[in-house]
């Protein structure tokens, strides 16, 4: 039973199938994925698969972020108290959760996943952090029409208009479109279809587009379409 998979956005490009379609795809770097933890019902209240993606630096690496990975020495261990089981690995730089019914997933702590544990799996959800685009007008934000560009407008061509009546209800409802921060969401492409699966280079190929700029990285998870 597949999980899900972390991975790297690289960028798109276009392939052709093996009916001659040119599809347009994301290509994607997906794992080597590092079981990190295992979640239980009696022990955490939920079950899931905890996953590590891309080593980080020894050196930029806190002892916490060391220790979650690998069984360091300290006083527990001194004491023979027993500890969690480690994947004895490299500090990884992204780690994410993916939810699980119940253990039948068959992973244990220090499992390696790649992309040939997608194979069966048609249809996947794609989850990524858009691109930021700070402090936006209305017009960027929002894509309002703008107000003319000549016959008497000056000075208000990009601006957002009227944002509520005066002496009646005098004030701003909630929710009125205006210029502010723009992007950096998380966001979810349901039901992307698996193009190719390249187990010796970790790609997987999707189609369609992704959120994220390129070297975004994203979560692969398996689609309700299957």
């Amino acid at each position: 039973m597949s999980v899900g998979l972390l991975g790297r956005k690289i960028g798109m490009t276009q392939v052709y199938t093996g009916d001659g379609i040119l599809e347009p795809v994301t290509v994607i770097e997906a794992g080597p994925c590092v079981v990190l933890q295992i979640r239980s019902m009696e022990r955490d209240g939920y079950d899931a698969v905890q996953l590590g993606f891309a080593d980080k630096a020894r050196g930029k690496a806190t002892k916490a972020e060391r220790g979650h990975v690998a069984a360091l020495d300290s006083r527990r261990r001194k004491a023979g108290t027993a500890t969690a089981p480690k994947a004895d690995c490299e500090a990884k730089r992204w780690i994410r959760e993916f939810r699980c019914n119940d253990a039948s997933h068959g992973l244990k702590v220090g499992d390696v996943l790649q992309p040939s544990s997608l194979e069966g799996i048609n249809f996947v959800d794609v989850v990524g952090v858009t691109r930021g685009r700070g402090f936006s007008g209305a017009m960027r934000r929002h894509n309002f029409h703008g107000q003319p560009a000549s016959h008497g407008a000056k000075r208000v061509h990009r601006k957002p208009g009227s944002i509520g009546a005066s002496a009646d209800p005098s004030r701003v409802f909630p929710g009125t479109r205006m210029a502010g921060h723009y992007g950096a969401e998380r966001v979810t492409v349901r039901n992307l279809r698996i193009i190719r699966l390249d187990n010796e280079t970790n790609v997987v190929l999707v189609r369609g587009a992704i959120p994220g700029p390129n070297g975004a990285f994203v979560m692969i998870r398996r689609s309700r379409k299957g």
